[in-house]
């Protein structure tokens, strides 16, 4: 067996994950520093991404462009998953982010994960095995560590940043799960892509792109070029060619380190405090991720992506 295609699909992997978990913190940067709003990032990180996405299909001749407007019923559901799901996860993440920090707002999103293994074993009938009831309990664990430091009193994080991590999970989930029949069809390059440029069309009637507030500086000129170009097109890309190597079950484990890298940056970079019960969240959360990528299932277990 040759191991160097492997290799290269673990580093693949490691990069795009890498560079998700460091665009939360640069985006906590932008919100919490330079005074931008989460909404204005949003629309411009899915207008600038998907126009990208689209143009580069274009150009490489990709039949499916076009293809996927062919029925109804698939109009249907790329407008959906492009509203409910793409600016659903977008928008409540950096709302996370915004309110609380991009380690915590990490974390919570990875809850998307206990989430869709419960809509599995509801919508099949079946009862949980024990693995994903360790695994639910883990992820229970990790939530109680995070939001409160251990003390049952207190939240340790704000309502807002809780409520938006919360909703950022269902909508992670929401976002894995619908989409699949399309992403099996006509390939995720061309329904991610559309499904940028219809939820940035969509949510510019809520927020205009061109309706800014926040300071610009060189600082903030890079760290917005960073969240558009290297948190979404170049991670989104590194993830997906790693998929020729490497199993969606390994994908799902080596991209638990989005969140270890969102909270190491935070840390040095922003002096984001973070103790020993967080820390102790993380890994039940991470653990979660590890025991639900290896549950083995007919329905196929979605992998998860941000």
């Amino acid at each position: 067996m040759n191991c160097k295609p492997r290799i290269k699909g673990i580093i693949l992997v490691i990069i795009g994950a890498t560079l998700w978990g460091v665009s939360g913190t640069v985006a906590q940067f932008l919100f919490q520093e330079k005074g931008f709003s989460a909404e204005w990032l949003v629309v411009i990180r899915l207008l600038v991404s998907g126009i990208i996405l689209l143009v580069h299909a274009f150009i490489k001749g990709n039949k499916n462009l076009w293809k996927i407007w062919e029925t109804k019923h698939n109009c249907w559901s790329l407008v959906i998953f492009s509203i409910i799901g793409m600016v659903g996860v977008q928008y409540t993440y950096f709302a996370s982010i915004k309110y609380g920090n991009a380690p915590t707002a990490t974390i919570l999103q990875y809850l998307s994960a206990v989430i869709i293994a419960c809509y599995l074993i509801i919508f099949n009938k079946r009862i949980p095995n024990l693995q994903e009831i360790i695994a639910i309990i883990l992820a229970m664990a990790g939530t109680f560590f995070i939001i409160t430091k251990g003390n049952i009193h207190t939240l340790s994080i704000s309502k807002l940043a809780l409520f938006w991590g919360i909703c950022s999970a269902f909508t992670a989930a929401f976002y894995t799960l619908q989409p699949r029949y399309l992403l099996a069809k006509y390939g995720s390059t061309i329904v991610v892509g559309w499904g940028m440029l219809i939820g940035g069309i969509a949510f510019s009637f809520i927020h205009q792109p061109w309706n800014f507030t926040g300071q610009w500086s060189i600082a903030s000129i890079f760290a917005v070029i960073f969240v558009v170009l290297f948190g979404t097109l170049i991670a989104f890309c590194c993830y997906l060619e790693s998929l020729k190597y490497i199993q969606p079950t390994e994908t799902s484990v080596l991209s638990c380190v989005e969140p270890l890298s969102a909270a190491f940056l935070s840390i040095y970079w922003l002096k984001v405090p973070f103790g020993l019960p967080e820390w102790a969240g993380t890994a039940c959360i991470i653990g979660t991720i590890i025991i639900l990528s290896q549950v083995k299932n007919k329905e196929n277990q979605a992998n998860l992506t941000i």
